[in-house]
């Protein structure tokens, strides 16, 4: 049954498992090379996600353009991680870090899509049926 608490738990799951997993690679497995510091870049995409739950309170409309802020954050500290050049350091595979970071970009936006139907929303930007 797809009712709009069915999308909201459902969307709180992936969003929790997924920021679990992103720590879980940040400290004990390393994205970037084998764990150390140049992983302390991803905790910017926890931060966003924390910072815009506060102010979303988690409501799902809010939680959607916070889990979409997110997904974005991930695209951006990766390409950062890139023109810092720190894979090159590391002897990390560029095609591993990329395929990660496409993976929970994905999990971050599919949460997102989750959270905009426990709203209700059926267009990506919030328009009003009312004239």
């Amino acid at each position: 049954m797809r009712t709009a608490t069915t999308y909201y738990r459902l969307a709180l799951a992936v969003t929790v498992a997924t920021a679990f997993f992103l720590v879980l690679a940040i400290g004990a497995l390393g994205i970037i090379g084998a764990g150390g510091r140049p992983d302390r870049i991803y905790v910017a995409v926890l931060a966003v996600l924390v910072a815009g739950t506060v102010v979303a309170r988690l409501r799902p409309a809010g939680m959607a353009l916070v889990l979409v802020a997110t997904a974005f954050a991930q695209v951006l500290v990766t390409a950062a991680a890139f023109l810092a050049g720190l894979p090159q350091e590391r002897g990390a595979s560029v095609v591993d870090i990329v395929g990660i970071n496409a993976m929970y970009t994905v999990l971050f936006g599919l949460s997102a899509w989750l959270f905009r139907q426990a709203a209700g929303q059926t267009s990506p930007v919030g328009v009003s049926s009312r004239a």
